[in-house]
């Protein structure tokens, strides 16, 4: 059974940077997507970042580019992601999400066949 486990939520302030992990256990796809999406109370699960293997292609959501960027660990079955100059639009709870095979359009959750439990940011102004 895959489980993914999240960790490096937490509060800081505007301007700050923080850095996400995912850890996927019972994982063993060779051709898979793993990616980040957030959400705020009230509004719809936003797709943030995407890195898909073999060929470790990185997609990013239209309000992090520039500022966010994804990186794995395919031995480990790990995502990392580099969040920069975060503002308060980027408070929600974070959650990591891994595919079982290609990821078609990576920007619809329905493609994620596993969550993890999501981690909060939340940034103050």
């Amino acid at each position: 059974q895959v489980q993914l486990v999240e960790s490096g939520g937490g509060l800081v302030q505007a301007g700050d940077s923080l850095r996400l992990s995912c850890e996927a256990s019972g994982h063993t796809f060779s051709t898979y997507g793993m990616g980040w999406f957030r959400q705020t109370s009230g509004k719809e699960r936003e797709f943030v970042a995407t890195i898909t293997w073999p060929g470790e292609d990185t997609f990013y959501g239209d309000s992090v580019k520039g500022r966010f960027a994804i990186s794995g660990d395919n031995a480990k079955r790990t995502v990392y992601l580099q969040m920069n100059s975060l503002n308060s639009e980027d408070t929600g709870v974070y959650y990591c999400a891994a595919s079982s095979g290609n990821v078609g359009w990576v920007q619809d959750p329905d493609e994620y066949e596993y969550w993890g439990q999501g981690t909060r940011v939340t940034v103050s102004s």
